[in-house]
């Protein structure tokens, strides 16, 4: 047992004299007070990678909501956008209504289609950089190599490479804002290297590309494949179209549903910020009411096949054929899926071959299967997909341990093993945005950033005013939300056999790529953290987890003491007119983290 400690305290006796009467002290060494007012905290440097939509939204509601930030977002492009920036192939376009694709915060009427295509994308997320203030805090053409835990310094020592040369960013945190589908993914068959023609992936268009009289091969049939080709198929001489996996071809999110809705309904919505959100409410609740189609046997999920195999049909009519060779066995969900407006259709034209034998090498004219056949071709357009392994694109090592390789396949466990999609065990004040297991399988992306993004804020906050040096999960808390995952997600389609983005690639995986709930079930998780799943340190040299406490002063008690005579401080900011009208709703009363 620690020895107690006394202090002399001078208390006057009965008889006017003065006595010594002990303190005892029970805690030894005694705590050392930090000479600061509990509210003065210290500056905490944040560092985002990523100026895509993530990283933009961070750069939006991270400020306003975590005092003494530091914050830097690194984007290694020439300009913000993300995806949105990089693919500029013909035809691109998101699969979601326009008005579902927006922040929150920053709403627009003035999208000029149901489905917007990329570069208004582009513009609007730009814009929305510019009306918060975003730019300061990117670093435009800085790409991260590599973050390393200092246990010494308790930061990550950040590895950035510009154009002139390398640094090291030293980062109380690090919250990585890359995305899904930054990485493209080139096929590797024999004979690429001696190919005389153009290859090159659709996330990394060729922009001088003349497809006029070529012949083109377009391999794979994912999102930019089925979005590519119709505009290809019009200006080539011949397409050849490598296919490996059958798909459903859908139309865009909510078809002809929603783009009648949004044509039939946008008018009357820009005459008002009310009539607006009432459209907006209308539409986004249609998105998060999507939910019960990825049960295995559901109604919903026979219902979506029933509708898309007749869309199939009906734009396959010119070569039926092609029907077998397309439609999957794995039910409609089990991928997410593929919109592809003038697709089918174009698989129908004369100068179209869809191929569905594999490819075995390419040669200096083009390109042979297993079958034997050599096809010629100029140009080769790879929609191959991305890197959907969910691993990060760069080391992040903390104790020896590279987080990139333990989560990719043939590392240790060999798949992202997340706490609630946001941080992994041993990695100290590693966060990620849109990470593993984070959105659901319905609702809108915009929204599931923000409430990422503001959980990621509540834990910014803990941290900066409450003294704490490092904050991780436990494996206990990781091990038991993967429990969860492993007993939800085989209730679903998206546990069938297909390859998807959802189970990084591996038919019949893990699902990794999706959280196991509704949208709207996920936004209740985020609320509030759970702050027993964690495991803290503490800046105070004693290791005391109350040092943040200070020395018992606010700074406003500081201005009231000390401050100019001419400056009157409000001591009381929690009383507010609207009480006394009893104008005040009670469920968040006292609860602004900033009223104090």
């Amino acid at each position: 047992m620690a020895p107690a400690s006394t202090v002399d305290l001078d208390l006057e006796s009965k008889g006017g004299e003065q006595e010594k009467v002990p303190i005892t002290r029970t805690v030894w060494p005694p705590l050392d007070l930090e000479e600061h007012p509990i509210d003065e905290y210290p500056r905490l440097r944040v560092v985002v990678i990523g100026a895509g939509i993530s990283g933009i939204t961070a750069g939006v509601l991270l400020p306003p909501k975590v005092p003494a930030l530091d914050l830097v977002i690194y984007e290694r492009n020439s300009d913000i956008g993300g995806v949105w920036h990089t693919n500029v192939y013909p035809g691109v376009r998101c699969d979601v209504p326009a008005h579902a694709y927006q922040a929150t915060f920053a709403p627009s009427t003035s999208w000029t289609e149901a489905y917007a295509q990329g570069g208004e994308i582009n513009e609007y997320w730009n814009k929305v950089a510019d009306d918060f203030g975003v730019r300061k805090f990117v670093r435009l053409e800085h790409s991260v190599k590599s973050a390393e835990w200092s246990e010494e310094k308790g930061k990550w020592l950040v590895r950035v490479k510009t154009k002139d040369g390398e640094f090291i960013d030293e980062a109380n945190f690090v919250l990585t804002a890359t995305g899904h589908f930054s990485d493209p993914k080139l096929p590797n068959y024999p004979g690429m290297d001696i190919f005389k023609g153009d290859i090159f992936h659709t996330s990394d268009w060729k922009r001088d590309f003349d497809p006029s009289n070529k012949r083109i091969a377009v391999i794979g049939n994912g999102a930019s494949g089925l979005q590519v080709l119709p505009h290809l198929q019009k200006a080539a001489k011949h397409l050849d179209h490598y296919a490996r996996n059958k798909t459903w071809v859908a139309a865009p999110i909510g078809g002809e549903t929603l783009a009648d809705y949004v044509a039939e309904g946008i008018e009357q919505a820009r005459k008002s910020p009310e009539d607006y959100l009432k459209f907006r409410k209308g539409l986004e609740g249609k998105l998060f009411s999507r939910f019960g189609g990825i049960f295995k046997g559901s109604d919903k999920n026979a219902a979506t096949e029933e509708s898309i195999r007749k869309l199939m049909a009906g734009r396959l009519a010119a070569k039926p054929e092609l029907i077998d060779e397309i439609v999957p066995e794995f039910s409609p969900n089990c991928r997410r899926l593929t919109p592809g407006p003038g697709y089918l259709e174009a698989l129908t034209a004369e100068n179209v071959s869809y191929v569905t034998k594999p490819i075995s090498e390419f040669t200096e004219t083009g390109i042979r299967t297993v079958d034997g056949i050599h096809r010629g071709v100029d140009a080769v357009v790879c929609s191959t997909g991305h890197d959907i392994t969910f691993s990060t694109q760069f080391p992040v090592i903390c104790n020896g341990v590279d987080l990139q390789s333990a989560w990719r396949p043939g590392g240790s466990p060999g798949f992202p093993d997340s706490y609630l999609g946001l941080a992994a065990p041993g990695f100290p004040n590693f966060l990620t945005i849109v990470g593993p297991n984070s959105t659901g399988p319905a609702g809108t992306l915009c929204h599931s950033v923000e409430i990422q993004i503001t959980y990621i804020a509540k834990v910014l906050r803990k941290a900066v005013t409450q003294g704490i040096r490092s904050l991780a999960p436990t494996q206990a808390a990781t091990d038991d939300f993967r429990a969860y995952c492993e007993a939800f997600f085989p209730r679903t389609v998206m546990s069938e056999y297909c390859s998807s983005w959802y189970n990084g690639g591996i038919k019949g995986g893990r699902i990794t790529g999706i959280w196991p709930g509704s949208a709207g079930h996920v936004a209740i998780v985020r609320k509030d953290p759970r702050w027993e799943d964690f495991e803290f340190t503490y800046h105070n040299g004693q290791g005391n987890r109350f040092a943040w406490l200070g020395n018992g002063w606010t700074r406003r008690d500081v201005l009231a003491a000390d401050g100019p005579d001419d400056i009157e401080t409000d001591l009381t900011p929690w009383l507010r007119a609207e009480a006394i009208d009893r104008n005040i709703d009670l469920r968040d009363y006292h609860e602004s983290w900033w009223v104090s």
